[in-house]
């Protein structure tokens, strides 16, 4: 009795495996299928925006799957050059200004602005330094993100520091979700610099610490490791 309740128990545990194991390989196939297939459907949904002559329906009398995506490409193609020349930036200086009379839009439309222009452009606004920050208290180390110089408003408030030292703004983004997380101001000799790309912090930070900047999978020694290091100074 006792060893067929074992024999039970392994073949429970062995079934639980290889489904947890299926799970881990079709999940993200799914899920990736997923993405591509919502961002084709919603992509072909802009050739309803072309005259009705000018659709495939019309043409060819069938509708062509990822063609939304190629003019989608093509829109965001020609934007660029348009608002890459002087006519184009003074136009869309224009909107701009004209958005920015209008209540409630105007909020949104900047804060948009601003966020897009932050994570996507090559400015010096852009997030281009990963490091360590005490955060949310002493003693715990948290991935972050310089996002800029510190404001003079808000230099004037700050305490005075030594001659060798400044305040920088970091953005300290939640995992494994990156678009939410913290925007404080610290010192610089309390941060710690880190030998990695924004790329590979990034990954670091969503894959919830599973994958290092070397794109392997990290074992947990060699995880706590480095925060002991830094914890010491």
């Amino acid at each position: 009795m006792a060893k067929n309740t074992a024999d039970s128990g392994g073949i429970g545990k062995a079934l639980k495996k290889y489904l947890i194991t299926g799970i881990l390989v079709w999940l993200p196939i799914a899920v990736t299928l997923w993405v591509i297939t919502y961002i084709v459907s919603a992509s072909d949904q802009l050739i309803n925006l072309l005259p009705e002559h000018w659709q495939p329906m019309h043409l060819i009398g069938f509708n062509i799957p990822g063609l939304g995506v190629i003019v989608a490409v093509l829109v965001l193609f020609v934007t660029g050059l348009f608002g890459a020349n002087v006519l184009g930036r003074r136009i869309i200086a224009a909107w701009d200004a004209l958005l920015g009379r209008i209540p409630v839009v105007k909020s949104i439309y900047s804060s948009v602005k601003k966020v897009s222009e932050s994570l996507l452009s090559d400015s010096r606004q852009s997030f281009k330094t990963p490091l360590l920050v005490n955060f949310p208290h002493p003693g715990v180390w948290s991935v972050a993100f310089v996002s800029g110089n510190v404001p003079e408003v808000l230099l004037d408030s700050l305490p005075l520091l030594a001659e060798d030292d400044e305040y920088l703004n970091v953005y300290v983004p939640t995992t494994p979700n990156p678009t939410g997380g913290y925007y404080i101001t610290v010192k610089k000799s309390d941060t710690r610099a880190l030998d990695m790309s924004v790329d590979d912090a990034l990954k670091y930070i969503i894959s919830l610490g599973m994958v290092g900047p070397d794109g392997h999978e990290q074992n947990e020694q060699q995880e706590t490791l480095p925060l002991q290091q830094h914890g010491s100074h």
